[in-house]
């Protein structure tokens, strides 16, 4: 089953870690947002591949908004 991981405040999209097709482990950094010049590491909830990074550096999320999915 997949995993969706999406954004949980309004942040800029400071550094893609990840990419699509890399093998993740629970706890694994996939991007690091900026918001209030405060970094913060959006990081894998389960082990698995990422299927699919809906982020680019630079990019503006909303809270919401989908960020990678696992599976």
């Amino acid at each position: 089953m997949a995993e969706e991981i999406r954004a949980e405040m309004v942040a800029n999209v400071w550094k893609v870690v990840a990419t699509a097709g890399d093998t993740v482990a629970e706890g694994d950094t996939l991007v690091i947002l900026e918001s209030m010049k405060m970094e913060i590491p959006v990081i894998a909830e389960s082990d698995g591949v990422l299927q699919q990074l809906a982020v680019h550096e630079g990019d503006v999320v909303q809270d919401g908004d989908l960020i990678a999915v696992i599976a």
